[in-house]
């Protein structure tokens, strides 16, 4: 395993599975929330991918055998010999059919910092798959990439509101939901936008061990192409 493995055991974690969140704190302590889970969405990494040679456990999370944090070339912290590809657009794992389950072997992935509705003294880092990042909006029912397009519609950032995450009880795989449940008190605003500029929310929003650069503290939770535009909690 790389020594610059993605680094799940240095921050708290909420993991997804069997429709239910896993909450992983660094004393130890596990706690399993059924059905949905309110947070406050204070960072996020600019959309991944990963390839796993084998089955990934997301109760026993380790490093990938190759990962791309822009979905362009491998990060440079993969070891050579663990390398598909030169890029990703030409990789044999990002092809259709190239996994078992017919779709590609190689996916897209985002993490988000984020903090719980009552608990905002703690910041989490959860993983949520391409199932649950692409696709339109349909009966109320929203992706991240549509959640945060119909927040910049009702211009809303992403901090200054409680987002409710809840699994899609249709599937088996993990697959969630985005919805903006309430607005934050100011209180909670002052909280979450402290919480936004941490030395936590910076690492759990990485991809890989890496010391965040000065610069991406305050950069929007989410890239251009998602339609959201980040205006720290100012009107």
């Amino acid at each position: 395993m790389s020594s610059t493995a993605f680094a799940d055991s240095a921050v708290n974690q909420i993991s997804l599975g069997d429709h239910a969140f896993r909450q992983s704190l660094h004393s130890g302590k596990v706690n399993l929330s059924k059905g949905s889970l309110n947070t406050v969405i204070v960072n996020a990494a600019k959309l991944a991918r990963t390839y796993y040679k084998d089955e990934y456990d997301p109760n026993s999370p380790s490093a990938p055998t190759c990962w791309s944090p822009d979905t362009q070339v491998p990060s440079v912290d993969v070891p050579t010999n663990q390398k598909q590809s030169a890029r990703c657009m030409d990789c044999q794992q990002n092809i259709k059919g190239s996994s078992d389950g017919g779709g590609r072997a190689c996916r897209f992935s985002q993490r988000l910092a984020i903090l719980l509705e009552g608990q905002m003294d703690t910041v989490y880092q959860i993983r949520i798959p391409a199932t649950s990042i692409f696709g339109n909006a349909k009966d109320g029912n929203m992706g991240m990439q549509a959640y945060a397009k119909y927040l910049h519609k009702h211009k809303t950032p992403s901090i200054a509101v409680v987002t409710q995450m809840r699994f899609d009880d249709r599937t088996d795989s993990p697959k969630l939901f985005f919805k903006a449940v309430r607005a934050l008190e100011e209180q909670e605003l002052q909280i979450a936008l402290k919480q936004k500029s941490s030395h936590a929310a910076s690492i759990a929003a990485l991809q890989t061990v890496a010391i965040p650069r000065e610069d991406a503290i305050n950069k929007s939770p989410f890239t251009a192409v998602d339609g959201f535009e980040y205006n720290k909690g100012e009107n």
